[in-house]
């Protein structure tokens, strides 16, 4: 990370002609712009620049779709402002003389854009600061890594692509280091752009890698989130590859994940609030914040599970959960505790590594709170084999999402009724767009036997 004085420098110097303003849209992708180094110092860097609000009312495809409050052809799809935080500086050393800031946005009168996802998460960091505690989370992200640039796959319509390994590699050193030119570049690019990387390892599917980033501050760490990504894709493109984050990339090979830590400290960060150290176990705080997060899973599945595919990873014996239940270090339940101590923190296993880590980590700290403000006590813990137990599902479709948050007093309280009504909008597009879909799997089914 730089200031922004060093930055000029550098662009005085001419070691940096590219800054690279963005910020995350609802699918959790980097959009922005890249300005060159002398147009940034002379004028963007004192009152940033504007962008089309309709960024934020377009589906995956970069199709504007109507019904959206914020903007609409109607309304003219004018601009919003893109306002740099200057404590997000840093440089892009996979990209040549280039740097990133990502930026907050406003409308014309200054007012935040209540349904920008990082305005939503900074709204849940401040509720937590104003009761005087500090979340700090982490992420683990899992990847499938081929032996194809995204062009290649694409010409081969995503099928019968060569994964990067040919055998399950959880855990396996030598197949890890068949992909050590990718995986390792992934790691030492994130480590030198201010993304501390604690390890990497082989997963449970043949070419799928996690990659473990160190915990932080919450808009922080979801800030690092999406530099890492976003980066992920780019080095891999430089070497002629591609990966996907996809929740369920193959319906035979295990899903991938984002497995989302949290816990709670003080106001200053340095006291953690999740431990009673005369118990030697969780504190009540702890007890609340897992109370919230239990009894509101499946109202904020939307922010955990965001697409259609999200929810095909939630299969019985897959490491992927299908219980909202809890344990001590029990991988088949929703909720893992893991750590003692300053780590002791709950694991958050429903995500998939498709999810928004701006709207993730906001639920889970609007959850948190929730049973903290209720002393909501979590159920008993669970012993076992949680795809056995009578515990509550995970939400199994999008459409079933969709219903428990659009009806969610607990969301509408949270997040207020203007980012319900548009996050719920974009849930429903999604799925009506893919009840129109004629997907590969009914042209097998179908096409000659029915």
């Amino acid at each position: 990370m730089i200031r922004l004085k060093e930055l000029l420098t550098l662009i005085g110097g001419g070691e940096i002609d590219t800054v690279l303003l963005v910020f995350p849209d609802m699918q959790g992708r980097w959009m922005g712009k890249r300005l060159t180094g002398r147009f940034f110092a002379q004028e963007a860097a004192s009152h940033g620049v504007h962008a089309c609000a309709y960024l934020l009312t377009v589906d995956m495809e970069m199709n504007p779709t109507p019904g959206y409050e914020l903007t609409s052809w109607e309304k003219g799809y004018g601009d919003f402002h893109m306002i740099p935080d200057f404590r997000t500086i840093r440089r892009l050393p996979w990209l040549e003389k280039s740097a990133l800031i990502v930026c907050d946005l406003e409308d014309s009168q200054g007012r935040p854009i209540a349904v920008a996802p990082r305005t939503i998460l900074k709204r849940q960091i401040a509720r937590a600061r104003e009761r005087g505690f500090q979340v700090k989370t982490a992420s683990e992200l899992e990847f499938y890594l081929f032996r194809e640039s995204y062009e290649s796959a694409k010409q081969k319509k995503f099928h019968g692509l060569e994964n990067y390994g040919h055998y399950i590699e959880d855990y396996h050193m030598l197949q890890g280091t068949r992909e050590e030119p990718v995986v390792g570049e992934i790691r030492r690019q994130m480590e030198a752009a201010g993304v501390p990387v604690e390890a990497s390892k082989g997963e449970w599917g043949p070419g799928q890698h996690e990659i473990n980033l160190g915990y932080a501050e919450a808009l922080e760490m979801a800030d690092r989130h999406l530099v890492y990504k976003h980066g992920a894709k780019e080095i891999a493109m430089g070497k002629g590859c591609s990966l996907t984050f996809m929740a369920k990339f193959d319906a035979a090979l295990a899903g991938s994940s984002f497995h989302l830590h949290s816990s709670l400290w003080d106001a200053s960060g340095r006291r953690p609030l999740f431990w009673d150290a005369k118990k030697g176990a969780g504190s009540k705080l702890f007890q609340y914040f897992l109370g919230g997060q239990l009894a509101l899973a499946s109202d904020f599945s939307v922010f955990y599970a965001p697409s259609i595919n999200s929810y095909k990873r939630y299969q019985a014996s897959t490491f992927a959960p299908t219980r909202i239940a809890w344990a001590q270090d029990n991988r088949t339940c929703g909720f893992r505790i893991v750590g003692a101590g300053g780590a002791f923190r709950i694991e958050n296993r429903i995500p998939g590594a498709d999810a928004n880590p701006y709207l993730a980590f906001a639920a889970t700290i609007a959850a948190g709170l929730y049973g903290i403000e209720r002393r909501i006590d979590p159920p008993k813990e669970l012993k076992g084999n949680a795809y056995a137990a009578q515990a509550a599902r995970v939400p199994t479709t999008l459409q079933e999402a969709l219903a428990a948050f659009a009806d969610s007093e607990p969301a509408r309280a949270a997040f207020d009724d203007a980012v319900v009504r548009h996050y719920a909008h974009a849930a429903e597009t999604e799925w009506d767009t893919f009840g129109r879909a004629v997907t590969c799997w009914e042209l097998d089914r179908y096409f000659e036997r029915i």
